[in-house]
Formats: structure tokens, sequence, C-alpha cells
């Protein structure tokens, strides 16, 4: 994955948007034209059909960087559709989208005017539009924004931007990424509040037609229809691909120049699988790229989230890090043989995106192929996972061995929190246990028991010594008996 940061990708300025009084002009003039999410599907697979040719940038915005583009805000007076505000153009976000908006079956085109934009002395925008944002009824804040490539996020439940979505991850981890773009949209009032937006995709190696329903009762919630339409035949092809910053967490503030306990936006990917079976994967800032790989045959959910929301653990009354929102993801329908990828490279900052899951078919992908899925987007604060089963809470290494003994050479201590209300009532007599399973290493010690003093905590403590080259790959879960009581921790040791 290309490092880009959020910051320049997509910018937390003040954005533009077009007058309702011009569409319905526009309207009048006969400018209009039929649309359907036929008619997208249609376009998009007649434009596979044809070599690709991309979107140029716009030459002016080169001059735009980020201090310059803060520069041009948007006239509120004038926002579309009654909450729709186009961003400009830009350094960062120099290529052009179109803009139209939808009502009765019919697309009007938003033109570009500069009398659109409030500007700073000396500030000229750019002609076009980078992408739009949604504007929070009555506020001057926004809960939903696409702008760059295939990129869009939301502020979710809690009001606080952090990862991002795509529409689409091509080759990501491998020796050449590509990044297709949403080229134009169609912009739907649902009435409520909401919209139904509408996406044209285009890149080398395929093209797509998307509809996003988006709704913000409380979290945000997207209900997504893709169809890809593959020009070429793609090695990695990444559906619902989700895009996050982890750079330290209190396991390695002491490696970190920042004075704050921990700066990320996720602290980990969760996954259900068609079984049942939860899945917890801690986020980590690699010396050098990884990638791990998850078996997801007909996944039911997957995704990053935030768990740890407790302000002192980050200190940061600015970025607000316990309030970044979760990003699940749930597959409508079946999606069949796949995997969930986790794709991560190293960062000395907050400003690069440098994590990024999705689920990726098991079928080799060919040119000519159309292929349609389905699946909803939930922006929360709550963890969409928890329920009964005890989750993660906590995860640790450190030296192996007795604490004030001799550490053991070339072995790690994973130390692993549970919590839920699975666990109440069970003590160190109820025959509770740690299933533990590694690959690439050796179980040396192990034990689970209750935490003293802590409700519905068990912690698993156990000493590995990993084998060959790369981590030791643990896996582990309470159970007792023959029943699971929490979900899987997947834990990847590295030699000390």
């Amino acid at each position: 994955m290309t490092k880009i940061s959020r910051r320049d990708a997509m910018l937390a300025t003040g954005a533009a948007a077009l007058w309702p009084a011009l569409a319905r002009a526009q309207a009048r003039a006969g400018s209009s034209t039929p649309f359907s999410w036929a008619m997208l599907q249609q376009r998009a697979e007649a434009l596979a059909k044809q070599p690709y040719r991309a979107v140029p940038p716009v030459a002016a915005a080169a001059a735009l960087d980020y201090d310059a583009v803060g520069g041009i805000r948007y006239r509120a007076d004038k926002t579309l559709a009654g909450g729709i505000r186009p961003f400009p153009l830009g350094k960062y976000a120099p290529v052009p989208v179109t803009l139209n908006v939808v009502a009765n079956g019919r697309a009007t085109s938003v033109e570009y005017a500069p009398s659109l934009f409030e500007t700073k002395p000396g500030v000229k925008p750019a002609p076009g539009f980078a992408g739009f944002r949604v504007m929070e009824q009555g506020k001057d804040s926004d809960w939903l924004a696409y702008m760059g490539a295939s990129y869009f996020r939301s502020a979710g439940a809690l009001d606080q931007y952090g990862l991002s979505a795509r529409g689409i991850a091509i080759d990501t981890g491998l020796e050449k990424e590509e990044f297709p773009v949403f080229t134009e949209f169609w912009i739907e009032p649902l009435g409520d509040g909401g919209y139904t937006i509408y996406a044209l995709l285009d890149g080398e190696s395929l093209t797509g037609a998307y509809r996003f329903v988006s709704r913000h009762p409380m979290a945000v919630v997207q209900d997504v229809s893709s169809v890809l339409f593959l020009r070429k035949p793609v090695a990695r092809l990444g559906i619902a691909p989700a895009t996050s910053m982890f750079w330290y967490d209190d396991r390695r503030h002491k490696t970190a120049a920042d004075w704050r306990p921990e700066i990320h936006d996720s602290d980990g990917l969760a996954i259900r699988t068609a079984g049942g079976e939860r899945v917890w994967r801690p986020l980590r800032n690699p010396a050098q790229p990884t990638t791990d790989s998850f078996a997801a045959d007909d996944v039911r959910g997957f995704g990053l989230l935030q768990r740890d929301r407790n302000f002192d653990h980050y200190q940061d009354d600015g970025a607000f890090y316990d309030r970044r929102p979760n990003l699940w993801i749930e597959p409508q329908g079946q999606w069949g043989s796949g995997r969930v990828i986790l794709y991560a490279f190293p960062t000395a900052g907050e400003t690069t995106d440098n994590v990024v899951c999705f689920w990726t078919p098991g079928a080799a992908v060919r040119a000519g192929q159309r292929l349609a899925y389905d699946y909803r987007l939930t922006w929360g604060g709550d963890d969409p996972t928890r329920d009964r089963v005890a989750h993660v809470v906590d995860s640790w290494t450190g030296s192996a061995g007795r604490p004030g003994g001799e550490a053991i050479a070339g072995a790690v201590k994973l130390v692993a929190d549970f919590v839920g209300d699975g666990l109440a009532g069970l003590t160190r007599q109820s025959g509770v246990s740690a299933e533990i399973a590694i690959a690439r290493g050796k179980l040396l010690e192990s034990a689970a028991y209750p935490v003293v003093g802590q409700r519905n905590r068990w912690r698993v403590i156990a000493d590995v010594a990993p084998e060959g080259d790369g981590p030791a790959d643990v896996r582990l879960f309470l159970k007792r008996g023959n029943a699971t009581l929490s979900e899987t921790l997947l834990m990847p040791l590295y030699r000390s």
C-alpha cells in the first residue's frame, strides 16, 4: 500500500457546493438526463470494453498546498440538495470529479463557478471539484465525505473522523498497487437526512458501478452494492477495504518520540467466520511490511475497530483518538471462498495510514469477468462483536520466564486479558483453561486464571519459543470443557 497521508488525501477544510436554484434552472433548460442504477451498471460495463484513460489533474491545483486549501471555504448558503458541499481541488487532491444531483429519475450536473467559494486574500480556487461532504442537519460539520481515488470516510456515531474506506483495493501489498478512481457521482436525497450516492469507478484493471444508501440515525450505516467489470486479471482483488493508522500503543510507547501514551485510529482487526468463531488480531506498527491472511469462506463480518475508549490512555484533547469510529463490514448474501487480508507497513507518525484490511476471493480474477458484492458498512462507537462471549481487552508481550527469575533466552511471554458476562461466577475450580495452538513455535508454559479484584476478567499467560526466521503465530481462547468462552486471539510473537 502506497504511503498516503490522510491529512493530504482528505483535507478537513471548508468545501464547496451549489445552490438548489441552479439545479432547478438547469432542469428547466433541459440539461438533465435520465438516470438509474441499471443505467450506471450498463455504463460501467461499456467503459470496461474501452482502453483506460486516466482523468488528468487540474494544473492550477498544484499551487494550492494544505494551507491554501484551508483558505478556501464553500459558501454555506449555496449548499446543494439539503446538505451536500463539494470539496475544492488542491495539491493533494488535483483530480476533478463530476457531480450530479438526482431527482425523479433524472440527473442534473453540478457546474463549477469561482463565486461558490469564499477565499482568503490572494487565494484563487482551481476550477473543478475534488469530491464532496455531507453536512449534519443544522450544523457546520459533516458526517460523510468522499475524496481522493475511491476513498471515503465517516465521522461515525462519536462525531470524530478516523479510518477510511475504499471502493476497491488492487494488489495491495504486492509489487505495485493500483488505485482506481471514482470519476463521477450521482447524489439523491432520501428525504430523512440520508442520501443514496452512486459512483462510477474507473481504473487500469477494472471499472465498477457503486451504490451507497447512507443514513445517520446514530451510527452511520451504508448499504453498498458494487458491480465490477474486469479489464484484465488481478492478482489480489480487495473487496470492502478499510484503511487505518496504527503508530503505537502503550506496549511500544517507549520507542516513540511523542509524549502521548498511545496514537492509533484502530487497535485491532475483528473477524466473524461462517462457523460463528470470533477472531481478534491486535494491530502493530511492524518493522517491515507484513501481510497476514485469514481463511474467511462466506465470512459473516470483519473490520478495523478502536476498542480502547479510555481518554486517559491517549491524553489527546484535540485529535480525540478515544472517539475514532469502528468500521464493521457485513457481507450481504454468500461471498463464497476467500480470505481476509491484513497488510501493514512501518510508520513514524500519525499522518500516514499504514494498515489496510479487505476480503479477497479464493478464485482467480480474470479479464472479462463481472463480479458483484453487496455489504453493509457500520461506522459506530460500540464494538459490534461484543456479546456474552468474552473479548480481548488487553495484550502484552515481554521476556519469558518467572518474574524475578532469569529470562528464558529466545522465548517470549504473551499475556492476554479477556472480559465478558459469560465468565461471571467462574473461579479457578470451574475447569476453565486456555486452548493454545502455535505455528512455527513451541509452547513452554501456560496458565489461565481470573484476575484478582476484577469483574468477569480472566488472564492467560503463555511462554512461547519462536522457531525459524519468522514469528510464532499464536492462536488462543478460553474454554470450559467443550464450550468456548471467548473469542480467539491471534498474535504473532517475534523472538526477543
